[in-house]
């Protein structure tokens, strides 16, 4: 059996849609005559923990540790505070000039990301492991892109081959405008990403639409393999929400960047014979649940619920009978693919997109039929009254090919068996 190292930052008991793509793919590679090798670190800052991915972790998988020190725990020692979520950096609401600064900092002085400390190390640390194994293949996984400089250390080192695969853009990715990064930390990013993009034997990215922005800025072949959803997870769902109520479901972040305005005025206009329940689930930015709670109406309907574990999502699926899917309003909006897209196309049940008319997402769910999507400007009273009322008949399209196993096929016959 040929061996592969994986190399990523996000492992359970990390939760969240990052971890999955690779837990999955390791899950099913010895099935397709691979054994995967995951390296990882030993005390990572994990924003969430999600012990019920832990299942999918084989007592056969051998996992290869190493410490990290992340500055993100300087700042909390100095500051009491935790680290400001990824996802909410962009929030409106006003920052104070230390969170500020530490933004900066993050953006300006830690290129690519705060765990570029990790990498050095890792490097060191990894050669001896490559050889003992025999390694012939390593896989890195950002972001953090700083995974990727560990892959560009091992390649310059060693006779590997090296396969670095994108779930987020680099230089393009709308998350770094957020640290008001100068000219010269671009500069950096680029000339990182550029070194990894030439000197990765394939580079594999999440959708069409950013292999596409990795073209522009070097010119190569870029392999698409998309997310996926686990059909063990799954088992049978019925077709059977809530009794009492229509319920309409959205799983993970809201922020300033996908706020679902005529989503929210709908809700208020529309006149339907059922009681509607909207169950949110995740974090929530501040100021949209302040605008929730100080409306009557939408306070009635609206129930903010914590992070659940993904065993628990799998269940909150069955119970509902439309599932929201709201897009990023940025400028990677055409090419970012929610991981809970495919879940929710597993799920069987009808889904309503907010967002990005084009793109990726749009061209899934037309292909797939599983649900319509709309403008964050268009009207949506009229679709929301169709389906609480009468259902939308949706004539359901192959989702086979988004299951994690002929994901994984793929990623097997078109990127680490071609050599």
């Amino acid at each position: 059996m040929k061996k592969v190292l994986i190399i990523t930052y996000y492992w359970p008991p990390s939760g969240g849609g990052g971890v999955q793509r690779w837990l999955k793919f390791a899950k099913y590679l010895p099935e397709f005559g691979w054994e995967p090798l995951i390296y990882t670190p030993e005390n990572p800052d994990f924003p969430i923990q999600d012990a019920s991915l832990l299942k999918d972790v084989s007592n056969e998988l051998e996992v290869i540790k190493l410490p990290i020190w992340e500055p993100y725990q300087l700042f909390e020692k100095i500051s009491g505070k935790k680290t400001p979520a990824q996802g909410l950096v962009s929030s409106n609401k006003k920052k104070s000039w230390f969170t500020n600064l530490v933004l900066w900092i993050r953006g300006n002085f830690f290129i690519p990301d705060p765990r570029r400390f990790w990498v050095k190390p890792s490097v060191k640390f990894l050669k001896d492991i490559v050889e003992s194994n025999d390694i012939k293949t390593i896989v890195t996984t950002g972001p953090p892109h700083s995974i990727h400089l560990i892959g560009l250390g091992l390649k310059k080192k060693m006779n590997i081959r090296w396969v670095a695969d994108f779930r987020d853009p680099w230089s393009k990715w709308d998350m770094l405008d957020s640290f008001k990064l100068s000219s010269l930390a671009k500069s950096k990013h680029k000339k990182l990403e550029l070194n990894v993009l030439k000197n990765a034997d394939r580079v594999l990215t999440v959708s069409d639409t950013w292999a596409k922005e990795f073209e522009t800025i070097y010119t190569r072949p870029y392999d698409v393999i998309t997310n996926g959803y686990d059909e063990e997870d799954f088992g049978i769902l019925d077709k059977k929400g809530s009794e009492n109520y229509f319920v309409i479901s959205h799983f993970g972040l809201i922020n300033n960047f996908r706020n679902p305005r005529n989503f929210w005025k709908a809700l208020k206009e529309m006149t339907v014979r059922r009681k509607i329940k909207v169950k949110l689930y995740g974090v929530i930015e501040q100021n949209i649940q302040d605008q929730i709670r100080s409306d009557d109406k939408l306070n009635k309907m609206i129930e903010i619920k914590p992070s659940i574990s993904h065993e628990e999502v799998i269940k909150a699926y069955k119970q509902s009978d439309l599932l929201l899917l709201l897009l990023n309003n940025s400028k990677n909006a055409e090419g970012h693919i929610p991981g809970k897209l495919f879940e929710y196309l597993a799920s069987n049940r009808p889904i309503l997109s907010i967002g990005s008319t084009e793109g990726d997402v749009a061209n899934i769910l037309f292909k797939t039929s599983a649900g319509r999507f709309y403008k964050t400007t268009d009207d949506l009273a009229e679709p929301l009254e169709e389906i609480i009322n009468n259902g939308w008949d949706l004539k359901r399209g192959d989702i086979k090919k988004f299951s994690r196993k002929s994901l994984t096929s793929e990623l097997v016959n078109k990127v680490l068996e071609d050599s």
